[in-house]
């Protein structure tokens, strides 16, 4: 069972949105859970000094990324030498293909996948599946959005577009599961249909949330247990991460850690912390025969070599900016059409797709701030979306590819008109004056713009000429 490879073109982004805006259910959906993910993530923090320990959190990556090719050959030697083997992946489709060369080289025919946005950036389940190789997600929300044919709506809670009256539908329909209310059935059912699978799973998959330099140790932070099952039932175990997930010392981890948990679901500990080192030693009774580590780029170097948009790479997927977004909230993470959504997945996605498909996801913001108040590693979100808004239409430095998009020529003329204008005192006050006299004949629709907003109208007289006739009124 695959997951689908969702496309995605500008021209969608808009549709979808529409669409979602007119579905009450999916806003219905999205603001309940929304609020209670805000209120959790209040209530987490108010015995801490949170700005403290996010500038705590945002210079632990800082300082891992400063130091990013030296601590990558770091991990690689300890996991070596801890008995992990390490493959380096260029892109989605390199890494793809060494999983799936590990994966023949056992004669695999099942995989059990533990929960990775890398593993989704990449389609490693499509690859897979022509592979003929059967993917199963082990998450409880990605199990269900894999069930209904869809991609996770986000990157911390797959199925959160889905209510409960939903989900029974799905797993009635899709397992045979007798269709309920009672939440705590229905994740039984689940479990027991996943249990099965672990246990005859000839290959587990995982992600990995921190990749620890100094000791070679592979840290996965999970709620449900499928991770730790994913990681220790099959006979190999293939981590999959992004390069940026590297930290420099084992003591770096607790600091994130507690800003991970506490910004994503509002929880002091998650339920359960692995740390994985090694294979299965001699004398031990559970774990792999073997452990792979894929180190996956697919772009993140590009990112690292400007000194601005390197920030985008402290991120440790918590989904805060999300949960706190004005945009993604009402719209959700379908409507993105994306591996990651919400102000996250606006700055990051450009770099994976290129700026040119994904030019409007930068616009897709009210520029409120509340994604960068609430990062709990301080990267200056509203900051990046600005620089990519002006890169889009070519503007900047241009480093992000599919930079420097054209405008239309009626846009630049217009542009142009405007910038002369506001250049020339004496035609912008002539014009001022034209257009308050005809102000009755100005146009109500100006364009996408005015889809959503009233038209200015100009004003009957302007500023300067009401001060001018108030002091002479004064005066007289």
């Amino acid at each position: 069972m695959s997951s689908p490879v969702q496309t995605f073109t500008p021209q969608q982004f808009h549709r979808q949105a529409h669409e979602a805006l007119e579905n009450p259910q999916i806003r219905a959906n999205f603001r309940k859970a929304m609020d209670g993910l805000i209120g959790k993530r209040r209530e987490a923090f108010d015995d801490w000094e949170l700005e403290t320990l996010r500038e705590l959190g945002a210079n632990i990556r800082l300082r891992a990324l400063s130091r990013l090719p030296d601590l990558l050959e770091r991990l690689e030697a300890n996991c070596e030498a801890n008995g992990i083997r390490v493959h380096w992946a260029e892109d989605g489709d390199d890494a793809c293909r060494l999983i799936t060369r590990i994966c023949e080289r056992h004669q695999a025919r099942s995989v059990i996948k533990g929960k990775s946005m890398v593993t989704e950036e990449m389609h490693l389940n499509e690859h897979l599946g022509r592979a003929g190789i059967e993917a199963l997600e082990s998450d409880l929300g990605e199990y269900l959005v894999q069930l209904n044919e869809q991609t996770p709506s986000h990157i911390i809670m797959p199925a959160i577009h889905l209510n409960t009256d939903e989900i029974s539908t799905i797993l009635h329909e899709r397992t045979g599961t007798e269709q309920t209310r009672d939440v705590d059935a229905m994740t039984a059912a689940a479990r027991a249909q996943l249990r099965e699978r672990f246990m005859a799973a000839d290959v587990g998959i995982s992600g990995v949330n921190f990749a620890v330099a100094e000791t070679g140790t592979l840290c996965l932070v999970e709620n449900e247990g499928n991770g730790r099952m994913t990681t220790t039932a099959p006979p190999v175990h293939i981590a999959v991460t992004g390069i940026e997930k590297v930290v420099e010392h084992l003591a770096d981890v607790p600091a994130l850690y507690a800003l991970l948990t506490r910004s994503a679901t509002g929880q002091h500990v998650t339920t359960y912390f692995n740390m994985i080192t090694s294979p299965r030693k001699a004398g031990e009774h559970d774990g792999p025969q073997e452990v792979h580590l894929v180190l996956v780029d697919n772009g993140r170097s590009r990112i690292y070599q400007d000194d601005e948009l390197l920030d985008t790479l402290r991120c440790i997927r918590c989904g805060a900016c999300m949960n706190h977004c004005p945009v993604y909230t009402r719209v959700g993470g379908h409507t993105y059409g994306t591996t990651y959504p919400g102000p996250i997945g606006s700055i990051l996605m450009p770099h994976l797709m290129g700026l040119e498909a994904t030019k409007d996801l930068p616009s897709a913001s009210s520029l409120c701030g509340a994604c960068g108040e609430v990062c709990p590693v301080k990267i200056p979100i509203p900051d990046l979306l600005v620089r990519l808004r002006r890169e889009a239409v070519g503007e900047g430095k241009g480093n992000v590819p599919g930079a420097g998009a054209k405008r239309s020529r009626k846009e630049l003329a217009a542009w142009k008109g405007w910038q002369w204008l506001a250049t020339h005192p004496g035609a912008w006050r002539g014009a001022a004056g034209v257009a308050g006299k005809f102000r009755a004949l100005m146009p109500s629709h100006l364009g996408p713009w005015t889809e959503y907003r009233t038209a200015p109208k100009p004003a009957k007289t302007s500023l300067h000429a009401l001060i001018k006739r108030r002091r002479q009124e004064g005066d007289s």
